[in-house]
């Protein structure tokens, strides 16, 4: 078994999906974009799984909306914090 292809933190996926929304992979660099992804994953409590299809049907409605709110904070305070950094 590997472990990096079996199991990973379900917040990666939420937190690229964040940064989509807000169209940044669009006009931010690779760099940029790395950096904003390892300080929001540092901000949230990791949530490991194997299988995307599990979180999406076991996950109670409450827990994700929790999750969410995780992330757009989490995503606001990096991009707060790089933005920042460039001043």
């Amino acid at each position: 078994m590997k472990l990096d292809d079996d199991i990973h933190n379900y917040y990666e996926h939420l937190i690229l999906e964040r940064i989509a929304e807000l169209g940044l992979n669009k006009n931010k660099s690779n760099d940029y974009i790395a950096d904003l992804c390892c300080l929001a994953l540092n901000q949230v409590p990791p949530r490991y799984i194997r299988y995307e299809v599990d979180m999406s049907f076991y996950l109670p409605q409450s827990e994700r909306q929790q999750m969410e709110m995780n992330v757009t904070n989490a995503v606001n305070k990096a991009i707060e914090f790089l933005d920042e950094e460039k001043k």
